[in-house]
């Protein structure tokens, strides 16, 4: 959940039954884990596995935006009883003893570190938000839209793993990055694949290639998909009207706007709209404390 810690907050030493995937946007953070000690700044990301002894502290005076999310791999009949721990194995009893979850993320096929220094936070942001939002509001269906969403949150950062160990081609990585950056800074209109390969003076074919071995998608389907996220967003936190969203957006008119909306995203933007704001139920909020952080553990 999007929670908020205040200066002070030391969550002492614990063990999860489940996973936690941790999101510093705002603020500071001395995290533990096992015998690492990390320095968390904002953008960074702490994925805590079953079993792992960790504890969280508050870095400075500034209050620590911290939105997180816990989540198991598998479902099994006890899930639903599962909930938050803040305990050392040698304190909990024989049946949350059976909680423990199999950590499969620390190998021997998928290994994922507990800590990453991510390229480009704002790209995790969407799908993370997205998910809390899920969680949040609940409509029908929900918990196939929360799988779906916590596979794609655990690809992004199985990606960024990859990276983090590719130290032998940094002139490639620098260029995806500005490839990347470019199409970030252009979101607000039509972007051909000719004009990228003008710009980075590159083969139209291989740009396609060295783009989608990084991110496994197009260049184009990239843009679109940044073009998108804006959409959401506007749509979401302005009263901009259609039209007007469609013109920031630098589509030729309201109708390939919402045309293109649909095909992403499964519905019209006024239905999108709509539907966020009728299901937006402040009491959900209740919700999040049961998985939260008590502020002053």
């Amino acid at each position: 959940m999007d929670h908020w810690m205040h200066p002070g907050t030391h969550i002492m030493e614990r063990m999860l039954w489940d996973y936690e995937l941790l999101y510093l946007k705002q603020g500071e953070l001395e995290v533990t884990v096992e015998h690492s000690i990390y320095h968390g700044l904002p953008g960074d990301v702490f994925l805590f596995k079953p079993g792992q002894r960790h504890s969280i502290k508050v870095k400075g005076d500034a209050m620590v935006d911290q939105p997180h999310i816990h989540f198991d791999l598998f479902e099994k009949h006890d899930s639903g009883e599962v909930t938050v721990s803040f305990q050392m194995k040698d304190e909990m009893n024989p049946s949350e003893h059976a909680w423990f979850r199999e950590n499969v993320l620390s190998g021997p096929d998928t290994i994922l570190p507990n800590f990453f220094r991510l390229r480009e936070p704002l790209s995790l942001e969407p799908i993370l938000f997205d998910t809390i939002r899920e969680f949040q509001m609940r409509m029908p269906h929900y918990e196939i839209r929360l799988k779906a969403l916590v596979l794609e949150l655990l690809a992004f950062l199985l990606r960024e793993s990859q990276w983090m160990h590719r130290q032998d081609e940094p002139d490639q990585f620098t260029l995806l990055m500005e490839i990347q950056r470019h199409m970030n800074l252009h979101a607000n209109r039509d972007l051909t694949l000719d004009e990228l390969s003008q710009q980075f003076h590159l083969n139209k074919h291989y740009l396609i290639g060295l783009f989608k071995n990084a991110f496994q998608i197009t260049p184009m389907q990239y843009h679109q998909q940044m073009r998108m996220e804006r959409a959401k967003n506007l749509l979401k936190y302005t009263r901009l009207s259609m039209q007007e969203i469609s013109d920031t957006l630098g589509y030729p008119s309201i109708h390939s706007f919402s045309r293109a909306f649909k095909n992403k995203e499964g519905s019209s933007p006024s239905f999108y709209r709509t539907s966020l704001f009728q299901h937006l139920n402040p009491s959900l909020n209740r919700s999040e404390h049961a998985i939260s952080y008590p502020p002053n553990q």
